[in-house]
């Protein structure tokens, strides 16, 4: 069966969000990221790229190539209660929908077509997103993910771009190969230096080849260029979740002890986030006393995947749950409202240090085993 798949992203989100609080910024250069020399572009206007600056640049450059430009240190909390309206206002049409990034979304719109029609059924959720949220967005429509981003691109800054099934090759062929989801910067140059620059030359070579040179992604790569991509939009939902407990031999009220056991388990969370590029955007608690009775508590956070952020959420929690002063059975840490997505905070302060940090450890980790560096407070 023809599957019907809707890619929606926000175009230049922080920048947008920036201009919904701000309208001043409105039609001047605007780049988002960390504020030092040391900092990374996190997101630019469409004023600036004309000079060259793109997402994940230095900043030094980027002021060397647009000094003109306003420069806004990133705030992940109003970029995470931006993205949750847009997902909320998705939630309330679509059928099935994933949250694959904090600014974008896929819908599988499969067997709609029957009772709507599937263009102006995205056409119309797009303006609703607009008219609700005043954030601008595109869409692309076609036949699976890959296809469906992909058309998404050439559909901004703000449009919609419909791929048909029989016109998917011919959409893709001249396109540049660094069009491709997936393909880094690294990937799309070896391609280059091998005389490959579009789509069309990428699909015509032989899978073993692309195989040789790029190991097990090469046939993904090839696959890709030729429009193939079986992989499911997976349902998104609120409780998708990360956690872990410790029930106790012996009921405790050390909460020393308690407050140590659960930075442990925070650690151990945030390490399996980061391994898996996901964020979290909510955090929750769970106490179990002597008597079995159970206590929950979670709050709403910026999306991250840094331990001390978590940490810190996760201790205000306990404190404000562990009130009863009884002994303590089990207690327990969740991390929900997952979505896709590298950590943004060293975009948007200045502590390359600590990126440098987490980034050591977690090398360490997974070459050693979880347990190989641990805070001293995790016990």
């Amino acid at each position: 069966m023809e599957r019907t798949i809707v890619h929606l992203d926000l175009d230049t989100f922080f920048v947008s969000v920036e201009r919904l609080l701000n309208s001043r910024l409105n039609g001047l250069p605007v780049i988002v990221g960390g504020m030092s020399d040391r900092g990374v572009v996190a997101g630019c206007s469409y004023e600036t790229r004309r000079f060259g600056v793109h997402s994940g640049m230095p900043v030094k450059m980027a002021r060397a190539l647009c000094g003109d430009a306003v420069f806004i240190r990133g705030d992940m909390d109003s970029y995470s209660r931006y993205s949750r309206l847009v997902t909320e206002v998705i939630a309330d049409s679509a059928p099935v929908y994933e949250k694959a990034s904090i600014d974008e979304h896929y819908i599988d719109m499969t067997g709609m077509e029957r009772f709507f029609g599937t263009v102006k059924w995205a056409h119309e959720l797009r303006e609703r997103i607009i008219s609700e949220t005043g954030l601008p967005i595109s869409f692309g429509l076609s036949v699976n993910k890959t296809v469906s981003k992909i058309a998404t691109g050439e559909a901004k800054p703000n449009g919609e771009k419909v791929v048909e099934q029989g016109i998917v090759r011919g959409f893709l062929d001249p396109l540049s190969v660094s069009k491709i989801p997936g393909l880094g910067g690294k990937a799309g140059r070896k391609l280059n230096r091998m005389g490959v620059f579009n789509i069309r030359t990428l699909r015509e070579m032989p899978p073993e080849m692309l195989g040789y040179v790029f190991g097990k992604n090469g046939m993904q790569i090839w696959k890709r260029a030729n429009g193939i991509d079986n992989s499911p939009v997976v349902r998104y939902s609120e409780r998708k979740s990360i956690g872990s407990e410790t029930t106790f031999d012996t009921d405790t009220t050390d909460v020393d002890r308690l407050r140590r056991i659960l930075v442990a388990m925070v650690e151990k969370n945030a390490f399996e986030l980061r391994k898996n590029n996901k964020l979290t955007g909510t955090v929750t608690v769970k106490i179990r006393y002597s008597d079995f009775n159970t206590h929950t508590m979670q709050k709403r956070i910026a999306y991250t995947s840094f331990d001390h952020v978590l940490i810190a959420a996760a201790k205000e929690l306990f404190d404000r749950l562990y009130s009863r002063r009884l002994l303590v059975r089990l207690i327990g840490v969740k991390f929900s409202s997952l979505i896709g997505g590298r950590q943004q905070l060293n975009m948007f302060e200045d502590t390359e240090e600590m990126v440098n940090l987490y980034s050591a450890m977690d090398s360490i980790r997974l070459r050693y085993g979880r347990k190989a560096v641990r805070r001293a407070a995790g016990g």
